[in-house]
């Protein structure tokens, strides 16, 4: 049968509910226990229990979905009801649940919710069930849950095979993904886990949880390129957060030493492996600390939330095609040595970077410091599989880092990278307003000769008089939290971990869905060449700039205003 055939019959056991004077969308729910409870109340029951007086639950009753139905011979009904605790076991007949609940049942489908009350022992098969003697109907499902299907092979062995393999399906529709894989909605319950250790470890450390501006007037805090949306009462144009880390620092200057936001950080760039453009970001500030301090709360947080997932003190992980062991302390190594150790030649030696760019493909207009940091991307982080904190990068490129003391070159900023993926960025943080506003400008200025769509298009005055103001030496510290649960649950994909990730608009109209099929005929090329092997190759770079430049020229033609008035 047809989905719509399947459809029709569903809606023709929901007439027939209100038929019976039912309704199949309940507003009320009568009193219940989780399942789990249940299940742990007759374990418990059992340990007094005897063979001549086994253990029985009296009058109980649950709540949930119905995933499984099955008839055994004229009377016996067997369901399988599911709620957020996991599944209980359910048996039913006439003489239990009388005529009124057998009508019920003749209408009941795959995926509807129903309460059940009973008294709850084991089957003589040993499985915890709910012996049923009242049945109501809850929620009517209209649409058929994807379930595995179940079969015998030529052998007589049981076997299933998932129906909602499709990532793009499952990542599409969520709800789906999360009624059927057990094992998604638990990596979601470590998520929480792992955030929630996060906020308990720090407000241990005396931090205080705030939250900052979604929308800026101008971006700042990171090199991206940020979403734009117009205020229309203000008459401005505003930029979704692409950081929090200036808004952050202001509270230092009112007074507040130890402040933390868990919160949404936005930036318009690709989609990969690693790389969603809405992400979770921890940021932290505190004040009389430096960036050694902040070593040791990334080390201390992430130990934590390892210990709380797993429960022990297993700190082993398999991530990425690597073991990664996660014992204290974490390495610490200097961006110059690891620079040189890995592309063979110092990275002030400008003649032997300029040819090495060309070799890599990197864009010959961007300013020399950061093609140095891309050069060092390209060759050393990639190796940095156990956790490792590169430490002491070019102030050139830190523009909101202190320099080391005896060296105004280099910035006490450090990246913990872990498999080759960055997880933390943190300084030792610049609070000299001079020094500060001639970076800023500095740094617009190099952004517009080099026409460079991540770099900051003007210069944020208001930061820079916040910190005429004074604000205490400090130390600051980002925490990509997507990637730090990937790496915690064993999760390739960051859209493993996001419960919506972005996703191309599935309804569409005709002329708007043929739009839609060019655009991802050629962004489908970028996303296929998006990989860390071919970026090895010698000037993939460079045709892969050229390629995303064509997509944007196309947009155009395809009508995307957005790229219309970038061009412009």
């Amino acid at each position: 049968m047809s989905e719509d055939e399947y459809r029709a019959i569903r809606e023709g056991k929901r007439d027939a509910l209100s038929a019976l004077g039912l309704n199949p969308y309940e507003v009320r729910t009568p009193p219940r226990k989780p399942n789990g409870v249940l299940r742990e109340e007759f374990d418990a029951a059992e340990k007094t229990a005897t063979e001549e007086n086994p253990a029985v639950l009296k009058d109980c009753a649950i709540a949930g979905r119905v995933l499984a139905n099955r008839k055994m011979g004229k009377k016996a009904i067997f369901l399988d009801v599911y709620d957020g605790s996991g599944k209980l076991q359910v048996y039913m007949n006439e003489k239990g649940i009388g005529v009124q609940g057998m009508s019920i049942y003749e209408n009941l489908d795959l995926g509807d919710f129903v309460w059940v009350k009973g008294d709850v022992q084991r089957t003589r098969t040993g499985e915890i069930t709910l012996f049923a003697s009242e049945l109501r109907f809850l929620t009517k499902a209209l649409g058929v849950p994807p379930l595995p299907r179940e079969f015998t092979d030529e052998e007589g062995n049981k076997k299933s095979v998932d129906a909602l393999t499709d990532s793009e399906l499952r990542h599409r529709k969520r709800y789906l993904d999360l009624m059927v894989h057990g094992d998604v909605r638990e990596r979601f319950v470590q998520r929480s886990t792992v955030v929630t250790t996060i906020r308990h470890y720090l407000e241990g450390e005396g931090f205080l949880e705030v939250e900052t501006p979604m929308l800026h007037p101008v971006p700042g805090g990171a090199r991206a390129r940020p979403f734009i949306t117009h205020h229309n009462t203000l008459h401005m144009n505003m930029y979704l957060r692409i950081a929090p880390e200036l808004y952050l620092k202001r509270l230092l200057v009112g007074g507040f030493e130890r402040v933390f936001e868990i919160n949404r950080n936005f930036r318009n760039e690709g989609i990969d492996h690693t790389h969603n453009p809405e992400f979770t970001m921890l940021e932290l500030y505190e004040a009389y600390a430096d960036y050694e301090r902040m070593m040791e709360l990334t080390q201390g947080m992430i130990v934590a939330a390892a210990k709380a997932l797993r429960g022990n003190d297993d700190l082993k992980f398999q991530w990425n095609g690597h073991q990664i062991e996660l014992t204290p302390p974490f390495r610490r190594a200097k961006y110059a040595d690891l620079f040189k150790e890995h592309v063979g030649f110092e990275m002030t030696d400008k003649d032997k970077v300029a040819a090495e760019a060309v070799k890599l493909g990197i864009d010959p207009k961007q300013d020399y410091w950061n093609t140095v940091n891309e050069i060092l991307e390209h060759h050393v982080e990639p190796t940095l599989i156990q956790p490792t904190f590169l430490i002491d990068y070019p102030t050139a490129i830190c523009p909101l880092t202190k320099s080391k003391p005896d060296n105004p070159d280099i910035a006490e900023r450090f990246e913990l990278f872990i498999g080759g993926v960055e997880f933390a960025n943190a300084f030792s943080e610049l609070n000299e307003p001079v020094e500060q506003l001639r970076r800023f400008e500095e740094q617009v200025e190099l952004g517009k000769a080099s026409q460079d769509v991540e770099a900051p298009k003007e210069v944020d005055y208001d930061y820079v008089e916040a910190l005429e103001a004074g604000m205490p030496p400090a130390g600051g510290l980002g925490v990509g939290i997507d990637r730090l649960v990937m790496l915690l649950t064993g999760t390739d994909s960051i859209r493993e971990v996001i419960l919506f990730p972005h996703m191309r608009r599935e309804h569409l109209n005709q002329q708007d869905a043929s739009v839609q099929r060019a655009r991802i005929a050629i962004e489908s090329v970028l996303e296929e060449l998006d990989s860390p092997e071919l970026r090895k190759i010698e000037g993939f770079k460079q045709l892969h700039d050229r390629l995303a430049e064509l997509v944007g020229h196309a947009r155009v033609l395809l009508g995307d205003p957005k790229e219309e008035t970038k061009q412009g």
